[in-house]
């Protein structure tokens, strides 16, 4: 077995499903909260889409997947972020972001290169971690600060650090803190990685659930050295179906097209054309970005009661929330699990996560204001037994 990933821990959310699972034999109601799969259905015509378009044969999806689809996707994003895509050349269907943000570093890291490092912030999405140990490169976390609102800083690098790495990976909005960039951030980014020669991913999962202002794309910013992982799990409610997108620089999207057929193809067909439906509707994600702020708002009112710190999030439909001193998340998400409450500990997200906790706005609006009642007593239990 590959010694560096012998070393992992087990994927945090095969941890929070045994516990779960442990939870739901007691006879508990569960509200669960840990993962980020929300029970909002996926609009009908969606569904009525990829119903339409199951072929009376089945055959291999191709790796540069459908046309239409990317040419659907070059206009959906020239018309949300107003960067000119070519869907011959800079655009790649996907099975979902995490099984390309998990192959990316296979074409792009050379094991006998000094330039194997891969930087990326910490608290994170486990993949980044995952899919450089599995290339055989380097992985060098960064904690993010929360008094720099968990914005990864380059220029706080050492210079021969940035010299030997091949891969920066950054996610705005973040998962698992919320946390959103702006136009500026993204611009001082991405001139530190040209100046360097590095590779700039952006996974870009969670632009389209907002509150306030729409976050921006690296692309932006630019497209050379640049590349951007987006998915429709989020958006349009469409988890199982595994559905997403690569675009960037040209010379890097086809270097990845090519290889890919080692590993990895577009969807099935038919889930391709439901995806082909989906970026062509905005009105559907407007409704489930209201559904996400009125969660947001139970919650935001339950931790400031509790007295809690954490930030309204202006993104994302997670909580990352500060506890209480001495306090561990894994500790608080144990307890909570006595009544139901699942939340995923701050630990699973490695470096930086300690003493927080994520919450994801999951359950229904009603089942969320439930879970704050009976969170209400839970935390006040706590509190009383730690003092």
């Amino acid at each position: 077995m590959n010694s560096k990933v012998r070393s992992l821990k087990a994927y945090p959310q095969d941890r929070l499903n045994r516990a779960k699972e442990e939870a739901k034999a007691k006879g508990l109601k569960i509200y669960d909260f840990g993962t980020g799969d929300p029970k909002e259905p996926t609009p009908p015509f969606i569904r009525e889409a990829l119903i339409k378009a199951v072929p009376e044969v089945s055959q291999y999806p191709t790796v540069k997947g459908r046309k239409d689809l990317r040419e659907t996707i070059a206009r959906w994003f020239e018309k949300r972020f107003g960067v000119s895509l070519n869907p011959e050349r800079e655009v790649i269907p996907t099975s979902g972001s995490k099984e390309a943000i998990f192959h990316f570093p296979l074409v792009f890291i050379d094991i006998d290169s000094e330039r194997r490092k891969v930087i990326y912030g910490m608290p994170a999405y486990p993949v980044y971690e995952r899919g450089t140990l599995f290339a055989g490169g380097e992985t060098v976390p960064v904690r993010l600060k929360y008094e720099e609102q968990f914005l990864l800083r380059l220029d706080k690098l050492p210079s021969s650090l940035l010299e030997e790495t091949a891969i920066v990976w950054i996610n705005y909005p973040h998962n698992p803190t919320g946390a959103v960039a702006s136009l500026s951030y993204l611009e001082e980014v991405y001139g530190i990685c040209r100046e360097y020669g590095i590779i700039l991913c952006s996974d870009e999962c969670y632009t389209e659930i907002y509150f306030e202002s729409k976050p921006p794309s690296l692309l932006q910013v630019g497209k050379e050295g640049a590349v951007v992982f987006h998915s429709l799990s989020k958006r349009s409610g469409m988890t199982g179906y595994r559905s997403g997108f690569v675009a960037g620089d040209e010379k890097i999207v086809s270097t990845y097209l090519k290889w890919r057929s080692s590993f990895g193809v577009a969807s099935q067909d038919f889930v391709q054309q439901a995806a082909k439906a989906a970026w062509e509707d905005e009105k559907h994600v407007e409704e489930r970005r209201g559904i996400f702020r009125r969660k947001r708002d139970v919650f935001a009112e339950l931790f400031k009661e509790l007295g809690l710190e954490f930030e309204v999030p202006e993104a994302t439909f997670y909580f990352w929330v500060k506890l209480p001193e001495g306090v561990s998340g894994e500790e608080y998400a144990v307890h909570l699990l006595n009544y139901g409450i699942v939340v995923s500990p701050g630990e699973f997200f490695g470096e930086g996560g300690e003493g927080f906790f994520r919450i994801a706005l999951v359950p229904t609006v009603e089942e969320c204001k439930e879970a704050a009642v009976l969170w209400k007593k839970a935390h006040e239990d706590f509190m009383r037994k730690r003092n």
